[in-house]
């Protein structure tokens, strides 16, 4: 059997149908990038953007900044801030150390402090503690994770966006997980700016991903460097997106990302199966002596679990070598949220499926699973 491929929420595989012609064909042809060259050619990244602002249903596609990843994304939000003597900023146990490790070097280098908020035994953000705490702490910015990378569990963003707001926040929502799964709709919801990435599901290419920054937000550029515009100026210029993309882009990888999203909007995910898939596993594990942790929708395609009597660096380990199923073991870079969980230290078994995911690669991981169990017996 081909490897059962469960690792989705780390990146995604299969790819979307013509992400790699597309990446090939815009390495092959003639290089051309928009006010660098002296001949027209097809524009990758306006092109992407277009896309994507479809897909967030915002009016300015070139609100859009492009990035690597996600982890870039977030840090020109986040060290772009304009930051108050003592700021504060409210965010959750949940959080990806994309969040966390910028939010402790700024405590260090710009004082700001820091409040975290615990998350229930699903992973999920309660709204009342949410509100208590932004109306209590008036912080200067108030970042979420969308969707838990650990457990699945979807928040509301638009109530948790508001609430930051009416306390007078600037919102920053972390749609790494959630975008090309659950609706992200920044404008609609009010979020100030969505950091996401390509290469999750959205099931484009690594180097891919990107910040929203709505018209209100006042950001400083992070990088500086050649734009191709406006060469005289000696600070980055004011025109979105280029002056928060400093250097040559990425276009074979955004020419791929650009193919995955249009064939994502054509041929549009049936949630239902997917989750319903993802329901028989997460029920299946538990039947056989899994202690799987529970969440009630919303959902993302990803399930937490402990064997007894096993280290969960073990079971990938065993999964991957004796049964070809490729898995995520540890703390998936979301340290605190164990403690939440009752996962501390070693935390959890990590399963996440895409719309490839089959009917018969579930069975399999099943019988895997309770093979391992039934040897512990």
């Amino acid at each position: 059997m081909k490897p059962v491929y469960l690792n989705n929420a780390a990146t995604s595989w299969p790819k979307a149908p013509q992400v790699e012609e597309k990446v090939a064909a815009c390495i092959d042809r003639l290089p051309y990038h928009a006010g660098r060259a002296g001949f027209s050619g097809p524009d990758v990244p306006g092109e992407c953007r277009s896309l994507l602002a479809s897909l967030l249903q915002v009016n300015e596609p070139d609100r859009i900044v492009f990035s690597p990843n996600a982890t870039h994304a977030l840090n020109i939000a986040l060290q772009g801030m304009r930051w108050q003597p003592g700021a504060a900023v409210v965010t959750t146990a949940a959080e990806h150390n994309s969040v966390l490790r910028p939010l402790y070097y700024l405590s260090k280098t710009k004082g700001i402090n820091v409040h975290f908020i615990p998350v229930d035994k699903m992973g999920r953000i309660n709204p009342e503690a949410w509100e208590n705490a932004v109306q209590r702490v008036k912080p200067q910015l108030a970042v979420f994770t969308h969707a838990s990378n650990v457990t699945g569990a979807v928040n509301d963003a638009a109530l948790l966006g508001r609430l930051a707001k009416q306390a007078g926040a600037v919102t920053l929502l972390d749609a790494s997980q959630s975008l090309g799964i659950v609706p992200v709709l920044p404008e609609v919801w009010g979020i100030d700016m969505v950091a996401f990435t390509g290469h999750k599901y959205l099931l484009g290419p690594a180097g891919t991903g990107g910040l929203y920054i709505a018209p209100s937000s006042d950001l400083e550029p992070v990088w500086v460097g050649g734009t191709g515009i406006q060469s005289d100026l000696e600070e980055m210029p004011a025109v979105m997106p280029v002056r928060f993309e400093a250097g040559t882009p990425n276009d074979p990888a955004f020419a791929g990302l650009a193919a995955a999203v249009a064939w994502g909007t054509i041929c549009v995910l049936d949630t239902d199966s997917l989750l319903g898939k993802t329901e028989r596993l997460a029920r299946g594990l538990a039947a056989a002596g899994a202690n799987v942790i529970y969440v009630e929708p919303p959902r993302t395609p990803v399930i937490s679990f402990t064997l007894p009597n096993w280290e969960v660096e073990d079971v990938g380990d065993v999964l991957h070598k004796s049964f070809g199923i490729v898995c995520r073991t540890g703390l998936h870079c979301a340290p605190r949220i164990h403690s939440c969980l009752g996962t501390a230290p070693a935390g959890t078994i990590r399963f996440s499926l895409s719309r490839f995911t089959t009917e018969q690669e579930i069975d399999y991981s099943l019988q895997a699973i309770g093979e391992m169990l039934h040897e512990t017996v």
